[in-house]
């Protein structure tokens, strides 16, 4: 049984960042173990929340992984822990486009059997705010909405308005924030800028969160309403057991026999990658992977003895003299890719991988440029793998998503590694020998046996 809070807003905007991880970072303050967790595909919010809580932060998509492991994933993360704070998506109802309910806020608040709290930008309002929180709290019975927290209050007159218009409505006001510019977080092209981007900026961002929660909210309210959650009846998810393969999934678990060689895969990290799930490394060492990171940024080799090699996504849009700059390093990827080791690469590392990057050479595995972009890829993709990799047989079917803002050409090798067929149909990505390379990000925790693939193709 643990402690669980939803933070939701009616729009993205209204301050839910600042909050949910204010009362990550509040809460753990006072010697609480905090499990975080971010509704949705986002990698960047889960960054503050492991800053906030010391712990990982942790995605609970019921898009990519299925509405079915929302709670076990939950109770993957949180376990031993005495209060989860789940930072929602967007607005509280909105999810996948075209597909009612799901993957919104409110979908894994019914899933978890947790009070949510709804952050209202109440910065051009006053009265009105009744009518919004009403119509909020109205709208799913299935839906419960403990309290409403203030957020860019002006004024004490302001608050007096505000509390005055929410006092017939029977959602409690658990928090008024007034407007603080010092504790937002910077943003660019693809949302907040990463904790490992600025680190000791985002210590003190973090901590400047914490403390205007504490003095805006009500705590003892906030944690008594998270611990009237109901018990929530599931099994963790583990590791250990979710590789195993389904029939006509995606490979055979290769892992860990006894006497069995352990293969070291090479994971990219450091400021130019920081997109990653943390069940991913997860899976690979149940799956019998020794796992290390490396920063290719800095680092001048992979690590000794790698025998597979994954880069996620990130920013090597920023970062691409430097990475260019780093000649023995894309040499070491380039010549690990030609000896037929798998490569697993999602977006920035798809852009890694290619021959170009905005001019600059990266590691050439791919016959492929890229360049930054005006427009915006995003969304939710169910995608079929076309050809045979280390990741998927052809034919599997996997759920994703893009996020980015740079366009590579052409947009798929003689293989590739994906047909797309929502929200249009078109073929994309790359396989080639030991690598597969795309813009589709994936969760291989929805995925049976992606990683024991992986693992058994290391050797």
């Amino acid at each position: 049984m643990v402690a669980r809070l939803v933070i939701a807003a009616p729009s993205s905007g209204a301050g839910k960042t600042t909050v949910a991880t204010g009362l990550m970072a509040a809460f753990a303050g006072r010697g609480l173990a905090v499990s975080p967790h971010k509704v949705g595909p986002d990698y960047i919010d889960p960054g503050y929340h492991a800053l906030a809580t010391g712990r990982p932060g942790r995605n609970l998509d019921a898009y990519m992984c299925g509405t079915g492991l929302i709670a076990p994933l939950f109770a993957h993360g949180s376990r031993g822990c005495d209060l989860a704070v789940v930072e929602g998506v967007m607005g509280l109802y909105d999810g996948a486009a075209d597909q009612g309910e799901l993957a919104s806020t409110a979908q894994v608040a019914k899933l978890l059997k947790a009070p949510v709290v709804l952050v209202v930008d109440a910065s051009s309002q006053s009265r009105s705010v009744a009518a919004l929180v009403h119509g909020f709290a109205s709208w799913d019975p299935e839906v419960r909405i403990g309290g409403v927290i203030l957020n860019k209050v002006a004024t004490d007159r302001h608050e007096h308005l505000l509390r005055e218009a929410l006092g017939g409505s029977g959602v409690p006001v658990l928090g008024v924030l007034r407007r603080a510019p010092g504790v937002a977080t910077p943003s660019r092209h693809l949302g907040l800028v990463p904790v490992a981007e600025r680190q000791a900026q985002a210590v003190e961002a973090v901590a400047a969160q914490a403390e205007q929660v504490r003095a805006g909210c009500d705590l003892e309210a906030l944690l008594a309403l998270a611990r009237s959650a109901p018990e929530l009846r599931t099994e963790a998810w583990d590791p250990a057991t979710a590789g195993a393969v389904a029939p006509g999934a995606v490979g055979s678990v290769g892992a860990g026999g006894a006497g069995r060689r352990v293969p070291r895969v090479a994971v990219a990290g450091g400021a130019a990658f920081t997109f990653s799930y943390a069940e991913h490394a997860e899976l690979l060492r149940a799956a019998g992977a020794e796992v290390v990171t490396f920063d290719p940024l800095r680092d001048e080799a992979l690590p000794e003895g790698t025998a597979g090699l994954v880069v996620g996504g990130g920013f090597p849009e920023v970062y691409g003299a430097e990475l260019s700059a780093n000649e023995p390093l894309r040499k070491a990827v380039a010549d690990l890719a030609a000896s037929g080791a798998p490569v697993a690469a999602e977006c920035a590392g798809l852009l890694y991988l290619a021959r170009s990057l905005d001019g600059r050479p990266m590691c050439g595995v791919l016959d492929a440029d890229a360049r930054m972009s005006e427009r915006l890829t995003l969304g939710y993709r169910d995608a079929v793998a076309v050809s045979d990799s280390v990741l998927a047989a052809a034919g599997t079917r996997m759920r994703g998503h893009e996020f980015h803002r740079t366009v590579i050409e052409p947009g798929a090798g003689a293989s590739p590694a994906w047909g797309l067929h929502r929200p249009e149909r078109r073929v994309e990505g790359f396989v080639r020998g030991g690598v597969h390379a795309s813009y589709v990000h994936t969760h291989w925790a929805g995925a049976p046996g992606v990683a024991a693939r992986f693992v058994e193709r290391c050797g």
